[in-house]
């Protein structure tokens, strides 16, 4: 125990605790033996690139509530802390921050060593890579001071990252099962395409952003003369496969069947029907093209159409002219697009439509939705590349019985994941034209003819992982047989990031290497994450835990909301709109800024507040001082009772609060829980201790001693999941022990109190309003207090007569039957 300070202060608490904390390995995780002893909470890993900012300190600070609230009820805590530092931001913020770029085909250079250099400078793929492991590391411990800073009561010695040794063999291994249950597949087909961060993206990373453009109605050639096309990307004309119009409008019918001539490059096409055509879009009959959007790959795949790719992974026109661009004309035409960007390629056709008169008027502006990767600047492209996929789609039922079996906080959110599962389009596209990521643990046979067997991939044992096949040799090859005919090469590509982050339960809970964690802490009890990440984290999450152990991963799923800024904007480092955390963090105290974000329901987006954080710092301060004040009365003695009936009404109150708080925690409503317990804190130090103070400092009254330190033991341990520092302070100075690890309060059994401690506090209030009004001293003597009300309410008065006189410091108090409300008559000297 500590001895009480004389003038109590938040600063400096956190750092004081947290060493203290981390010395005593206060919230290490240790195996009881027994599952259900344990609490085990999948934490988000939050990517590597930058910063933390205040929607981070949001978000994880309702899940410490959680877990300190669960560590209370007896539960082993399993709260692991990680670090998503591999794939797209990282290696952006590693370009951006070294002035570097990535180039494959370099060498490593063992001594490479960072000096200053003008423009961009090319570096290999291992000297990049090394680069992005420097700035993570410095990223990650700037991370794990705020969240220390912050209280997380994270068992830090099980920190891991999502490009550590453990998550890239646990990674390796579930691909390699997913591959050999035949889950995880390659496939060369139609995929979207980021052409500046030249990578395939997946449908849950694409979101819609207005794009501003035009429309051209452009002429087809038939026989029985012009059929017009409207399309915004006339740059496709050599890309046109097919027309396609629904198969009941009318004016189409007679041309299904028979073939068109496409403008300026002369190529012919079919007329094509199909129930996904608009009628009423444009001219109602659209151009089919290898690939402008994802209709077109459904109409390509489902009418086994002919491929004519012209857009490349750098966004500009293939320098071949595609197969079926047979003619002089049209292949003169195309050599003028060869190399050109989209945006050019767009121009000179429109100029060539122009010249052949197949321009029906002039372009029309609009602004239409279009598809880009959510990190990226350009619109997405559909290129043709072999990329791997696990899937999902012959998974839909499975997944939509596992959402019905999952806790959802709050329940509408499941919603939101019921229609991504049910919108699903295609199976999950898992890899990536990146550098810094996860592997694919893959080689290939190199036939005679210098050219790659995909069909026979060369896998490494489960002994061997991990593995970064392109600099390390298959089992049975020499490295000097690599990409020579008769040898090897490796699979170039690494995995999405969400195809490691999918598998934080597996690398967390020591799936395939420590069987017994791995009994004891999954399924997990707790994922918590933001609700914009369903459909990627969660989904993904489900699929894995699915197809690996055919369960859910975690019994229960807690949604945040979004932070936004004063224009009610998200805030993201993107936007650029962000508040960093640390400035108030010293500013208000972590306490303030975690009563801050513990105000914002699960699920809700909140507004950054700073005048939250002002009432949370008050909070704090005045649990630190009524503390002090309840620990100056003299100790009540042995054996003590609690007797009188204002201190019997207010601990009856009290068990109401416990009940409250543990019902609303346990439902993961932990704003519902602080707003309880500080309700009654508040009534407490403003009505309770000024009631019995004269009581418990004169003469022997242990009833208000005992009432008082009871209450305050309650009190401190109902509010430390919340305000970790000012509580395990306050404990402190009267216990040995944490409060973090004390036993959490439960109803003692009191009976209903409810009625005497609204009356109480009537009955204060109305004396207080009155001196106010006066614009006396709280403490200056009342002449008369006449009470009139109910003979019910009276006799409920009457019990605590003496603690009204004393708190009010009243000379005369009548009460007076009356048929009417209670009222309150307060008569002032002079």
């Amino acid at each position: 125990m500590s001895q009480v300070p004389e003038r109590p202060s938040l600063d400096g608490l956190d750092v004081k605790w947290s060493e203290h904390w981390e010395r005593a390995g206060l919230y290490s995780f240790r195996a009881p033996g027994r599952r259900a002893e344990v609490f085990s909470i999948d934490t988000p890993p939050p990517t590597v690139s930058g910063s933390l900012h205040v929607g981070h300190v949001f978000s994880y600070t309702h899940t410490d509530i959680v877990a300190r609230y669960q560590r209370m009820r007896g539960k082993h805590v399993f709260y692991p802390m990680g670090w998503d530092d591999n794939g797209l931001p990282t290696e952006r913020r590693v370009q951006n921050h070294f002035g570097v770029r990535c180039d494959p085909s370099l060498p490593y250079d063992p001594d490479f060593r960072l000096s200053s250099h003008k423009g961009v400078l090319d570096v290999s793929r291992e000297n990049f890579i090394e680069l992005c492991e420097q700035l993570t590391e410095e990223d990650e411990k700037a991370f794990e001071e705020v969240w220390r800073r912050l209280g997380l009561s994270v068992d830090w010695s099980r920190t891991y990252t999502t490009i550590g040794e453990h998550a890239r063999r646990v990674s390796q291994r579930a691909f390699l099962r997913l591959l050999e249950s035949g889950e995880a597949y390659q496939s060369e087909a139609p995929t979207l395409w980021d052409v500046g961060f030249r990578t395939a993206v997946a449908q849950a990373e694409l979101e819609d952003r207005e794009h501003a453009g035009a429309w051209y109605r452009i002429a087809f050639h038939s026989a029985d003369g012009p059929v017009y096309v409207e399309t915004t990307r006339p740059e496709l004309l050599p890309a046109c496969v097919a027309l396609i119009a629904h198969p009941d409008d009318e004016r189409y019918q007679p041309l299904f069947g028979s073939t068109v001539t496409s403008p300026v490059f002369g190529v012919e096409v079919p007329v094509l029907a199909h129930r996904m055509a608009e009628r009423e879009r444009g001219a109602g009959i659209a151009m089919c093209c290898t690939f402008g959007d994802l209709t077109d790959v459904q109409w390509w795949r489902e009418l086994r159409l002919p491929t004519r790719t012209i857009i490349g992974r750098d966004g500009r026109i293939l320098p071949e002219p595609p197969a079926g661009l047979a003619g002089s004309r049209g292949r003169a035409a195309y050599a003028e697009l060869a190399g050109a960007t989209v945006h050019t390629a767009r121009e000179r056709v429109v100029a060539m439509l122009r010249e052949s008169g197949d321009l029906d008027g002039e372009p029309r502006k609009t602004v239409r939705p279009v598809k880009f990767f959510e990190k990226g600047d350009k619109p997405l492209e559909i290129v043709s590349s072999r990329q791997w996929f696990i899937r999902s789609l012959a998974h839909q039922d499975a997944m939509l019985r596992r959402g019905a079996e999952l806790v959802w906080h709050p329940p509408y959110m499941k919603a939101r994941y019921d229609d991504w599962v049910r919108g699903l389009n295609g199976d999950w596209l898992v890899s990536r034209q990146r550098f810094f990521g996860v592997p694919f643990p893959v080689w290939y046979p190199v036939d005679a003819d210098g050219e790659p067997d995909y069909r026979a991939p060369i896998v490494p044992g489960d002994d061997e992982l991990p593995v970064d096949p392109s600099s390390e040799v298959p089992r049975g090859y020499r490295a000097d047989q690599r990409g020579k005919p008769g040898g090897f090469v490796a699979d170039p590509d690494v995995m999405d990031t969400w195809a490691t982050s999918s598998l934080t339960p597996q690398i967390v809970c020591g799936w395939g290497e420590d069987e017994e964690l791995y009994a004891q802490t999954f399924p997990m009890d707790l994922r918590p994450q933001a609700h914009d990440i369903i459909r990627t984290w969660l989904f993904s999450t489900m699929l894995r835990s699915e197809l690996e152990a055919h369960s859910l991963p975690w019994r229960n799923v807690a949604l945040s909301g979004w932070i936004l800024d004063p224009d009610r904007k998200k805030m993201s480092k993107s936007k650029g709109n962000v508040v960093t955390p640390l400035g108030l963090l010293e500013q208000f105290s972590p306490d303030a800024v975690r009563y801050w974000a513990a105000s914002g329901r699960p699920g809700t987006d909140t507004a950054f507040d700073q005048t939250q954080m002002k009432i949370g710092r008050r909070l704090a301060t005045k649990l630190l001082n009524a503390s002090k004040f309840v620990l100056s009365f003299p100790e009540p003695a042995a054996g003590a009772e609690v007797t009188h009936a204002l201190d019997r009404a207010m601990l009856a109150a009290l068990d109401d609060v416990i009940r409250q708080a543990t019902q609303a925690l346990d439902d993961f409503e932990y704003t519902s829980a602080l707003e309880s317990v500080e309700k009654f804190f508040w009534f407490f130090c403003d009505d309770y201790l000024e009631l019995v103070k004269q009581r418990a400092y004169g003469g022997d009254d242990q009833s208000a001693r005992l009432a008082l330190r009871t209450a305050l033991s309650v009190l401190q341990r109902l509010f430390a999941p919340f305000l970790p520092y000012a509580t395990e302070e306050v404990w402190s100075w009267w216990h040995a022990e944490s409060v973090h690890v004390a036993e959490w309060p439960v109803p003692r059994g009191a009976a209903d109190g409810g009625a005497v401690v609204s009356l109480a506090s009537r009955a204060i209030g109305a004396i207080r309003k009155a001196k106010s009004d006066a614009k006396q001293s709280m403490r200056s003597p009342v002449e008369h207090v006449r009470i009139e009300g109910p003979v019910s309410e009276l006799e409920t008065l009457n019990s605590i007569a003496d603690d009204l006189r004393a708190a009010g410091n009243v000379t005369r108090l009548v009460l007076e039957p009356s048929e009417a409300p209670l009222r309150f008559d307060v008569t002032l000297p002079g």
